[in-house]
């Protein structure tokens, strides 16, 4: 069914209870062969990769699978798929999964008619008519919110560089929202991806481009958090928990669209230049957002004192901090095999839009800051 809410996204959205088993009929139409792209275990384990599997070719649809995308999507998975799309004669990208997944999707969608490596496109935008092949996305967390998104952020294996593809080539033809299937994530992996969709929403507030709408859906999405994580980390799964955090993810993913995000995002994707440090995209965020929210506060006080109210707290950094310890977020970098002289090559590789922030073009000192007061 369609989503009774307006994310003003390209991307057709179908979402509600089931519709996992209908995603042959929302493909229909867009393709003869499709080319599942998921992870390596959970997608399997949990059955969702066999009832798409099989929805899809209750459709007519020739189906080939690749499930070997890692928890930071890698720009040699995402040239392994496309190749084998190639040679298959896919010209239809299913995504299955969190948002790593669902990015490499994105990933092999525009690289398998640009016919090179997808390091040729890591960090650029593509032209308005680039070609990409058709996408359905099937989120099966919520959080990144990858499924509205017109970007996918993969990271350079050679150049140990994490960036994004982004464009409107990238964004999914069709979102199935499927709440039923966020009931078997894990309690850490829900932490990790809600507060993903937590930052997306608080950005939206702040951004130099947050407008009206972006913090009308922000205000909601935090609403719909605020409300529903606690529960959901203590176990509730009732299906109006999963639709309301399913929603915020839509809410956020819709502001990384229309304004984008703030400097956590980017010094997050910075942490991919380490090699072997496995450090999920959620948690990341929330080791960067005690020390963003020091020295961002001031400069958006009454954007952040509505995100305060509408958490329950005195202010945003109690609020946030009350957040990240009920959800088991609040360690720092140390604790992840970060050591000091990772984070200047951190500094040195954060890339993309600074100037979004309320900071406006931070210099390097204070990127460097931030890191630090996260150690």
């Amino acid at each position: 069914m369609k989503l009774d809410m307006d994310l003003d996204v390209s991307t057709r959205v179908e979402f509600g209870r089931g519709e996992l088993d209908r995603t042959g009929v929302h493909a229909a139409g867009c393709g003869e062969h499709a080319m599942v792209v998921t992870g390596r275990t959970a997608a399997r384990a949990n059955g969702y990769l066999d009832r798409i599997v099989t929805s899809l070719g209750k459709a007519g649809l020739r189906v080939t699978v690749f499930d070997g995308v890692s928890a930071n999507p890698a720009s040699h998975e995402v040239d392994e798929a496309a190749a084998l799309a190639r040679s298959r004669g896919c010209d239809l990208v299913v995504g299955l999964g969190g948002g790593s997944a669902l990015d490499a999707a994105k990933g092999v969608a525009v690289a398998v008619p640009h016919g090179g490596t997808i390091r040729d496109l890591i960090g650029g935008t593509l032209a308005p008519d680039a070609p990409a092949l058709p996408l359905v996305a099937v989120p099966t967390t919520a959080g990144s919110g990858s499924e509205v998104t017109r970007g996918a952020i993969i990271t350079d294996t050679v150049r140990m560089f994490r960036a994004g593809v982004r464009g409107p080539a990238v964004a999914p033809r069709v979102a199935v929202v499927d709440p039923d299937l966020i009931a078997s994530v894990p309690r850490q992996v829900m932490a990790d991806t809600v507060f993903d969709s937590f930052a997306h929403a608080v950005e939206g507030c702040v951004a130099a481009r947050a407008d009206e709408a972006s913090r009308g859906r922000a205000h909601l999405a935090i609403e719909l958090i605020a409300a529903h994580l606690p529960g959901a980390l203590d176990g509730d799964v009732s299906p109006e928990a999963r639709e309301a955090l399913c929603r915020a993810a839509l809410l956020g993913g819709s502001n990384v669209a229309h304004v984008s995000t703030c400097l956590p995002h980017r010094l997050q994707q910075a942490m991919g230049a380490v090699p072997g440090l496995d450090i999920s995209h959620g948690r990341g965020l929330a080791i960067l957002y005690p020390s963003w929210l020091r020295h961002t506060e001031p400069l958006a006080p009454d954007a952040f004192a509505a995100v305060a109210e509408l958490l329950g707290g005195p202010t945003v950094h109690d609020a946030v901090d009350r957040l990240r310890t009920s959800a088991g977020l609040n360690g720092r970098l140390r604790d992840h095999g970060v050591g000091r002289d990772d984070l200047d090559r951190f500094v040195v590789s954060v890339t993309g839009n600074l100037d979004n922030d309320p900071a406006g073009q931070a210099g390097q000192d204070y990127l460097r800051t931030l890191y630090a007061e996260s150690y």
